[in-house]
């Protein structure tokens, strides 16, 4: 039987044990296997493989010993409990070996959870489980997850109560991070608001999300892009200790005034342009942009990102000026261009 996205969601939550098996198959590896940890959680729990009760076969070893799988779901653990058999890399290869044992298969015994790669529209091992009364077949996509889904996985993690500026957050990131990375990112939010009866937000979103080598500079950017001159002496003097590179300074530098831009130019605004932002921007540092863009406006923009290109051909160039030098000084420059009105 295939199931589609909304009923997928629902096993996934709660896997049928009256089944004889499921496939998990897609391109992403990654999504495959928390899919499959959820999947194999859900039968046997989180002690099932501690207590034995989980047998795994690669697909390759199933190959050459057909009689592993069937021995598998037949087999009586030491342990008490649902049991399951999982084959991992699956191919057409070994579809008729899982036939058999999916068409052997009675109530009590193991249950087969199966994940394979890409699989065509014809493929027999996909056939087999879509074809199969008493199985599952589930393509796993990597489309960024659903409002749901995210909901899905957040009350999982014990979060729920959340205010709607950090949801919004929150599925920012899911469409950027990798799922592995967004569920450790759920699980630290989890335990960063334990004890906290207060809504999540988009500052504790900030707090847990995965951190980035631009934050080291952003006191530096919003220094610049405020206008605050006479604050950005100490801050380069800080920074050239920890041995940051001027290059590096002025992409950054470039990539935060391009954002300013867009945004500046977004023909819904300057918090339109922000919320559009990639990678997303959050909490506190989204509003501070915002005000930034607003105050610039687009056209002072475009002459700090000429100003910034200048400099980065500099920096790049053959010149023997001290690097550092030339970029403290775009910096005080457009510090100075920030101030004008």
């Amino acid at each position: 039987m295939k199931l589609a996205a909304r009923d997928a969601l629902s096993y996934f939550a709660k896997p049928d044990p009256g089944k004889a098996g499921v496939l998990l198959y897609g391109p992403d590896a990654m999504r495959i296997a928390l899919r499959r940890q959820e999947v194999i959680e859900g039968l046997i729990g989180q002690q099932g493989e501690e207590e034995m009760r989980l047998t795994r076969i690669a697909g390759g070893e199933l190959r050459k010993d057909k009689t592993l799988l069937l021995d598998a779901i037949k087999e009586q653990g030491f342990f008490p409990g649902p049991r399951v058999a999982f084959v991992e890399d699956a191919t057409d290869q070994i579809s008729d070996t899982v036939k058999d044992a999916l068409f052997d298969w009675r109530e009590g015994d193991a249950q087969i959870v199966v994940t394979a790669g890409q699989l065509k529209a014809t493929s027999k091992l996909r056939k087999l489980f879509e074809g199969h009364p008493s199985a599952y077949a589930i393509a796993i996509y990597t489309d960024p997850p659903s409002r749901a889904e995210i909901e899905a996985t957040l009350g999982k993690a014990g979060v729920s109560n959340i205010s709607r500026e950090a949801m919004t957050d929150i599925e920012a990131l899911a469409r950027v991070l990798d799922p592995g990375d967004f569920r450790q990112t759920l699980d630290k939010l989890a335990l960063y608001k334990m004890g906290d009866p207060g809504p999540v937000t988009s500052e504790d979103v900030q707090n847990c999300a995965p951190a980035t080598t631009e934050a080291e500079v952003d006191d530096v950017l919003n220094v610049v892009a405020e206008g605050l001159a006479n604050e950005l002496g100490p801050l380069m003097v800080k920074l050239s200790g920890q041995g940051i590179d001027p290059v590096a300074l002025s992409i950054f530098t470039m990539r935060h005034f391009r954002s300013l831009h867009a945004a500046a130019s977004h023909p819904n605004g300057a918090a339109a342009g922000i919320a559009a932002a990639r990678p997303p921007i959050f909490g506190p540092r989204r509003d501070r942009m915002t005000r930034q863009a607003s105050n610039w406006g687009m056209y002072k923009l475009e002459t700090a990102l000429g100003i910034l290109t200048d400099t980065d051909l500099t920096l790049r160039s053959a010149s023997r000026a001290p690097t550092m030098a030339v970029m403290e000084r775009a910096l005080i420059r457009l510090a100075m261009l920030a101030q004008r009105r």
